[in-house]
């Protein structure tokens, strides 16, 4: 016989060997006892090449961004000039809470707090008193403010509408006035 061949009738053979050796038995003859012995190689390789063909037809996830357009350099010296009544400055501070005021920083001017979850009634109060042209809206993060609070802050930006909106650093004046 070809030898592939012995391999492949050895993969699932059946012993039949006799279990009581060389005794005599005496009256009844006993059933033989068979023992089965299943190769079970074909089984894992068939379960390796499951295996390989999901790694490969499935998809690595891809990370989702959130596109933010950045001015250039040189358009530092071309500023957007906006209206005093149409500015609004979000402070975000720690634990969720944003403080906000409109117009320019003043001694007198007045901080109102709110949370992030409640900034949406605010900015869309702001839109109602406010022409769309003169609406800008000036987001400033704190040094206690979380990577997830700037997100939701631009959610809030996307999800009202407003079209122009500025991501600036904090100044020593509003966080001496966060810090209060």
């Amino acid at each position: 016989m070809n030898e592939s061949y012995k391999k492949l009738i050895a993969m699932a053979e059946i012993s039949t060997t006799r279990e009581n050796g060389n005794r005599k038995t005496s009256g009844v003859q006993k059933l033989k006892k068979q023992s089965t012995r299943v190769d079970l190689t074909p089984m894992v390789d068939l379960g390796f090449l499951l295996i390989t063909f999901f790694i490969f037809t499935t998809s690595v996830s891809q990370p989702t961004a959130m596109w933010l357009p950045l001015p250039n350099d040189s358009d530092i010296d071309n500023q957007m000039p906006t209206k005093e009544n149409g500015t609004i400055t979000l402070l975000l501070g720690d634990n969720h809470s944003v403080y906000y005021y409109e117009g320019q920083l003043t001694p007198v001017s007045s901080f109102k707090n709110s949370t992030i979850k409640e900034i949406r009634e605010v900015i869309i109060n702001k839109k109602k008193a406010t022409a769309e042209e003169d609406l800008f809206v000036i987001l400033k993060p704190g040094k206690e403010s979380t990577y997830n609070d700037v997100v939701d802050i631009l959610d809030e930006m996307t999800i009202n509408d407003v079209k122009r909106y500025a991501l600036v650093d904090i100044t020593d004046a509003e966080a001496q006035r966060l810090e209060r």
